[in-house]
């Protein structure tokens, strides 16, 4: 069974297939499961058997989309893959980095997937992607095993301060990812041990309505397995963490002339098997 974990006002909740409902996991449970949802990424196999025992009437509560938090408010680390598209590497006029070229996103940058976005500057950009969410982690996680390090996946998006981003040479790609509410991300997890095709996922983001960027997950340069095996023989990957994977082609700094974020903009993004998360520029 696929199932969807969210955050709502700071609690673990699962949601029901269609979206429109949800179950507290805590009072579900009877206290098997902690209401903090940064508490459930190191037991993603027993929340996995426990979703499975719930039938459609355990989902009794409307959703309402605002109330969503991020699935992983608060996670130990959180990364950021540039350059992992092809149409985004081409569109850039930059080489396909030979190894994930990796920054952070500061946690402080993580917002829900229906927050505001407070623009904080004229040259502030969309990137729509993949997010993929740690379970157990580990170090020095083999390719072939990685997809058993994830807990679910997510649509997110890596706002940028181009100006920020750019102020210096080389480049502060974490200072320029890392504004408050630059890091929204969800609605939900999906559970990635049974998402279908989760390796040829189409992604897409509208601005204001019109698409600006449509792609299939298979052209990322390095996958989702590529990236987490990568960080792993570096780091320790930990319950919660949270990895963007990289944006298409399609960003407004590559627009001729460049295309940024104002005021009143709304941005839809959806990948499918997943859900759309929509943020609305301040």
């Amino acid at each position: 069974m696929t199932f969807r974990f969210a955050n709502i006002h700071g609690r673990s909740v699962l949601v029901s297939a269609d979206g429109l409902r949800f179950t507290d996991l805590a009072t579900a449970s009877a206290g098997q499961f902690d209401a903090n949802p940064m508490t459930v990424f190191s037991r993603w196999n027993d929340l996995r058997e426990f979703a499975s025992t719930l039938d459609d009437e355990a989902f009794s509560t409307p959703l309402h989309p605002t109330t969503l938090g991020a699935p992983s408010p608060q996670p130990l680390q959180v990364f950021g893959i540039g350059l992992n598209y092809r149409t985004h590497a081409e569109e850039s006029g930059m080489a396909i980095p030979p190894s994930p070229l990796t920054f952070t996103k500061y946690t402080s940058s993580i917002s829900g997937p229906h927050d505001d976005i407070t623009l904080s500057g004229d040259a502030v950009d969309w990137e729509v992607e993949l997010v993929a969410v740690i379970g157990n982690g580990g170090r020095n996680i083999n390719a072939a095993d990685a997809w058993n390090a994830v807990a679910g996946l997510a649509v997110g998006q890596d706002i940028s301060d181009r100006a920020l981003q750019f102020a210096t040479q080389p480049p502060q790609f974490s200072l320029g990812k890392s504004r408050q509410g630059y890091s929204p991300f969800g609605p939900w997890l999906v559970d990635a041990q049974d998402l279908a095709g989760r390796d040829r996922l189409h992604m897409s983001m509208t601005l204001n309505g019109e698409i600006v960027q449509d792609t299939l997950t298979d052209d990322l340069i390095f996958d989702v397995p590529a990236i987490i095996s990568y960080l792993s023989t570096i780091v320790e990957l930990l319950p919660g963490d949270v990895i963007f994977t990289g944006t298409p082609g399609g960003v407004g700094m590559s627009h001729k002339p460049p295309r940024f974020l104002r005021p009143g903009d709304v941005l839809t993004s959806t990948i499918e098997g997943i859900g759309t998360t929509t943020n609305h520029c301040l």
